[in-house]
């Protein structure tokens, strides 16, 4: 385990618009470090911020650490401006999900989250290119998506504005006809949604993926056959396993995805539009993670 520095300079990537409309992160931040050794340095996201800007700023600063304070579009952004540099990346998570903060432990409380920023210990894990979009914790075709696309359009956040949208795509959504090139293996069937996933849990607490591992070499393939309001409580509220008639899950370190006809896809919450095929590929040990010192991840320490 990394010894943790006596003095370190922590750049902070803020999104000023996530999070409750109370919670001013910068002045929590200022607040939580004033008269502490580590330097810290503050930019918060404006409105037409683009990913150069962001690399910009952190090459200026070439901090100790970068932590993403902001929802899993803002970690998102941030990883991406830190892929394969090998900088340790800290999250305070600040978002309406934080599904990536939740998998690796992170708690949502600010001033927890900032101190495990300091004291966590960065690990490595794997990430996922899917159509040149890189994917740090889900990815899905068809029923989850359409999900996430509704829940975009409505007034009420938080689990009401999910159980509305889920309800929504019960009722709604149409199965697909799939095919799934796996380099070895080739499957070919009607599903409500195929998961990419790199994680193991979407940020309402459903785990999708029981199998999935940060530090191994593939990323899991969720071929979900059938979705039932019962299927989806028992995810939610239980902890028993997937009907095999149902759900098939696979691994590999490619994938091809073919859609019959146009699907609702989505890349870490961020709806991406209807389209016919996903191609994916691994991508391993490409960030690293400031997590919990206590966690014993399933990834590789720096």
């Amino acid at each position: 385990m990394e010894q943790v520095q006596d003095r370190m300079v922590l750049h902070f990537i803020i999104n000023p618009g996530s999070g409750k409309d109370d919670l001013d992160l910068t002045a929590l931040i200022r607040q939580y470090f004033a008269g502490s050794a580590h330097e810290i340095h503050i930019y918060e996201l404006h409105e037409n911020c683009n990913k150069k800007d962001i690399e910009a700023e952190i090459n200026r600063i070439d901090a100790d650490r970068v932590v993403a304070a902001g929802g899993d579009g803002t970690l998102k952004l941030v990883a991406e401006c830190l892929l394969r540099s090998k900088k340790p990346m800290g999250i305070i998570p600040a978002g309406s999900a934080n599904g990536m903060a939740k998998e690796l432990g992170i708690p949502t409380d600010p001033e927890a989250a900032l101190a495990i920023a300091v004291t966590g210990v960065p690990t490595f894990i794997h990430a996922i290119k899917i159509n040149d979009e890189l994917c740090i914790h889900l990815a899905d075709l068809g029923f989850n998506a359409y999900i996430v696309k509704k829940f975009d359009s409505l007034s009420h956040r938080g689990m009401l504005g999910y159980a509305k949208a889920a309800w929504h795509a019960l009722w709604n959504h149409r199965k697909m006809e799939v095919e799934l090139d796996m380099g070895d293996e080739l499957v070919r069937s009607a599903a409500a949604m195929v998961v990419v996933a790199n994680a193991t849990m979407y940020g309402t607490g459903v785990k999708i993926n029981p199998i999935g591992r940060l530090d191994d070499d593939v990323f899991e393939v969720v071929l979900v056959k059938t979705y039932s309001v019962l299927e989806v409580l028992k995810m939610r509220f239980t902890r028993k396993g997937f009907n095999p008639k149902k759900v098939e899950f696979f691994q590999t370190r490619s994938l091809q995805i073919k859609s019959k006809h146009n699907a609702h896809f989505q890349v870490d919450g961020e709806y991406m539009g209807k389209i016919r095929g996903v191609s994916a590929k691994i991508l391993p040990a490409a960030i690293c993670m400031v997590l919990p010192p206590e966690t014993k991840p399933d990834a590789d320490q720096a």
